[in-house]
């Protein structure tokens, strides 16, 4: 009986799969080359050329199925997603970047150095309301900010750039107010846009204006789990990564593509009172903004405390 065929089957780089051992030790568990030379009787320069294989062959032959490009249904079905669980109506994704710690590259000078002191590169982020990642950008160095490193990052250009196939703008839910468009859900750091909603300022805030960032963070938070669950999974981004950049960056490449394969065979089961905590925000910056984007952002704190939008607990939380 001829088995069903899986994403490996199709692989051809079947050579680093088959020697994938030391890989996948290294990237469940962070151990040094010097550790797993000692484990696997290997020279240090074949176990790193054998991580690099196969981190490349993990996502060669995962991403078109476990990180795909979004259609305009997949975009609906995370919208869905969202507002089921975050209660967040027409919100596409939350945005984050995680800074993965390496040991400073030879002759990179401050390149990598970021701001909270440690030497990385920036794993730029866009995930589902279900932990999953839908897009990413790996590889920015890490003095950069999180603005910087969305803007400049292909789906950083095509939102801003009003290029993403979103779908059209609908009311939200319960009301037959003007069409508002879907968004995006990120932190103060990013530029707030028509497609990118973000909190307010924490100083001299109405009522209205706590309940919107709290209702912002309860659908934000999602990218900093994701964050969480990939780090907790594959322990290697837990340590200083002693690899050339480019290595690192299909090492990122394959713990992404494999925490989708893990949560799409496995499902999270959710607890909405698991998503309950306060939010931490910081004064940046900040970015000029358009009449038009404040007013979007101010029609979603309008309904977040109508009856068509509240949500009963949000008053005794904020």
């Amino acid at each position: 009986m001829r088995s069903t065929p899986t994403p490996w089957s199709s692989c051809r780089h079947t050579r680093a799969l088959r020697h994938g051992s030391p890989s996948r030790r290294f990237l469940a568990t962070g151990e040094s080359l010097s550790s797993l030379h000692y484990q696997f009787r290997l020279g240090i320069s074949t176990i790193s050329g054998i991580i690099r294989e196969t981190c490349r062959a993990l996502w060669n032959c995962l991403q078109e199925d476990f990180i795909p490009q979004p259609t305009r249904d997949r975009w609906l079905a995370i919208a869905e997603q969202y507002y089921n669980i975050c209660q967040f109506p027409n919100c596409l994704g939350s945005v984050d970047g995680k800074h993965i710690r390496i040991v400073k590259p030879a002759a990179s000078g401050s390149e990598c150095y970021n701001y909270k002191k440690f030497f990385s590169i920036v794993l730029m982020a866009i995930t589902d309301a279900e932990y999953k990642f839908i897009s990413v950008d790996i590889g920015a160095y890490g003095r950069s900010n999180d603005s910087q490193v969305f803007k400049m990052s292909t789906m950083g250009r095509r939102l801003y750039g009003k290029t993403f196939d979103f779908p059209p703008a609908r009311p939200l839910p319960g009301t037959s107010d003007p069409p508002m468009p879907f968004v995006f859900v990120a932190d103060e750091a990013f530029q707030l846009s028509s497609h990118l909603l973000k909190p307010y300022a924490s100083r001299g805030l109405t009522q209205t204006q706590k309940i919107y960032n709290y209702r912002l963070c309860r659908a934000r938070r999602m990218v900093e789990c994701s964050f969480g669950i990939l780090t907790s999974k594959w322990r290697v981004l837990l340590t200083a990564i002693n690899l050339n950049i480019e290595t690192v960056d299909e090492i990122v490449k394959a713990c992404v593509v494999l925490h989708n394969f893990v949560l799409t065979k496995e499902p999270l089961s959710f607890d909405d009172q698991s998503l309950e905590s306060t939010c931490s925000y910081y004064t940046s910056p900040g970015f000029r903004s358009s009449v038009a984007c404040s007013t979007i952002r101010d029609k979603y704190a309008e309904y977040f405390v109508s009856p068509k939008g509240r949500v009963d607990w949000q008053d005794q939380i904020v």
